[in-house]
């Protein structure tokens, strides 16, 4: 029977997994699949499996409590390997590797910030500081019809947001990278300049939360910043 896949860990990691079921309906029973220093939380996989709301919970919620006690590798929803023999074969040939990832994860947990700008207050900057950006805006008001100075200025516009956003982004990521093990940014949304990941030792969460405060406030009222987390540090495996 194929083996759906929850997380990997220590051989010796505790296994509190009372009250708890698997993905399917209803969910299956947990159990361990060990390997040397390694053992996985797996269960019997249900046929076809969808993303619904309910196995979302199921996956997320067998995820929080092994990473309770202690460093996990999170798999993400629907892995599915062809049977327990095929996981364990799995755990022996990556030994080494998936210990030591697991020590570099001891006692961590990942925080995900996400950092927006308000869109008036940028062009309002963006504006002021170019001599020819104003001289566009100024030509095209007048003269509506100037389809070649609407393109530039659009250019100039769409060249100095994304810009800016770097650059914002890489110099908010280094004020914060202090208060964490390790950090990686990833692409920006629609929406936010920054969209970044934090690896903070679980003895440092709250002073990493209190330092991400203290860098909304010294950006001021034109930014929002949205730190989510703790969350199975899927961005470091």
């Amino acid at each position: 029977m194929p083996t759906y896949i929850y997380a990997i860990t220590a051989a010796d990691h505790p296994r509190n997994l009372e009250g708890l079921s698997g993905v399917g309906e209803p969910g299956g029973p947990l159990r361990t699949v060990e390997a040397g220093k390694l053992s996985a939380v797996v269960s019997d996989a249900p046929e076809n499996l969808r993303a619904k709301r309910r196995d979302l919970a199921a996956h997320q919620a067998v995820l929080e409590q092994v990473m309770e006690d202690g460093a996990t590798l999170p798999m993400r929803f629907g892995l599915v390997g062809p049977d327990d023999r095929a996981v364990e074969t799995v755990l022996e040939e990556n030994q080494e590797a998936y210990a030591q990832r697991l020590s570099e994860l001891e006692d961590c947990l990942e925080y995900n910030l996400k950092v927006a700008r308000d869109e008036d207050d940028l062009l309002r900057e963006i504006v002021a500081g170019s001599e020819e950006i104003q001289r566009l805006r100024e030509t095209t008001r007048q003269h509506p019809e100037a389809q070649d100075e609407k393109v530039r200025l659009g250019e100039l516009v769409s060249g100095e947001v994304h810009a800016r956003g770097q650059a914002e982004a890489q110099e908010v990521a280094d004020r914060l990278a202090p208060g964490a093990r390790r950090h990686t940014v990833a692409e920006p949304t629609q929406s936010h300049f920054l969209n970044a990941s934090f690896l903070v030792r679980r003895e440092d969460a709250a002073a990493f939360a209190q330092t991400v405060h203290e860098e909304s406030e010294r950006c001021g009222d034109a930014y929002t910043f949205s730190l989510n987390g703790p969350l199975p540090p899927y961005s470091f495996v």
